[in-house]
């Protein structure tokens, strides 16, 4: 029991610690470059939305507060691989807050751009075009692994197919619509969540 009680403080350490980087930088990003209606985004990204992040916020959540509520859900999995999960959360705590200090105040909780909106090209945006995403389903996938949960990992899972088939080709419309050819050679040279091999 001792054990698990690790390994749910872990958890809970590495999920405020990430949501606390997160909040700050879109805070000060609100104030400095200024906020998008999720209205503008269309009913059906509104939809996708609360079909994906609410099951996987509230099974995050839930495991936090109390983990006997999600009990239904355990998997008997090896202590090495929630050490994994361990490992993973660590490290993407530090990820985040490279990822948010180079976006700066062009973070958006939407997938359209702002007036002021820069192409940003350094930081890890020098190797993958949507680091953020990337960093948040290693994040989720590492949480889900110290919880030893397969309903966490089922929806980070599912979460990850919404980001690729339904969020980021929107999000590169506006990007391309804003930016043209300039974008286009970036998304050639640049993987879209992981570096690009080769």
């Amino acid at each position: 029991m001792e054990t698990e009680q690790f390994f749910r403080w872990i958890f809970v350490l590495v999920l405020a610690a990430s949501l606390t980087v997160s909040a700050s930088f879109r805070r000060r990003a609100r104030v400095t470059g200024g906020t998008i209606a999720r209205t503008e985004e269309g009913r059906g990204m509104l939809f996708l939305r609360l079909l994906f992040a609410l099951p996987l916020w509230f099974s995050f959540l839930g495991y936090g507060l109390n983990p006997n509520w999600l009990s239904w859900s355990q998997v008997a999995l090896p202590v090495w691989l929630r050490w994994v999960g361990v490992g993973l959360g660590l490290v993407c705590v530090p990820m985040l807050w490279w990822v948010f200090v180079s976006i700066g105040s062009n973070i958006s909780e939407t997938v359209l751009t702002k007036e002021s909106h820069e192409l940003v090209t350094y930081g890890p945006y020098r190797w993958v075009r949507h680091p953020l995403y990337g960093v948040a389903l290693l994040l989720l996938a590492g949480c889900s692994l110290m919880a030893a949960n397969w309903f966490m990992g089922l929806m980070t899972v599912l979460s990850g197919g919404m980001i690729v088939w339904f969020v980021i080709p929107r999000e590169e419309a506006a990007l391309i619509a804003r930016f043209g050819e300039e974008y286009k050679r970036y998304r050639e040279r640049v993987g879209m969540l992981f570096p690009k091999i080769g």
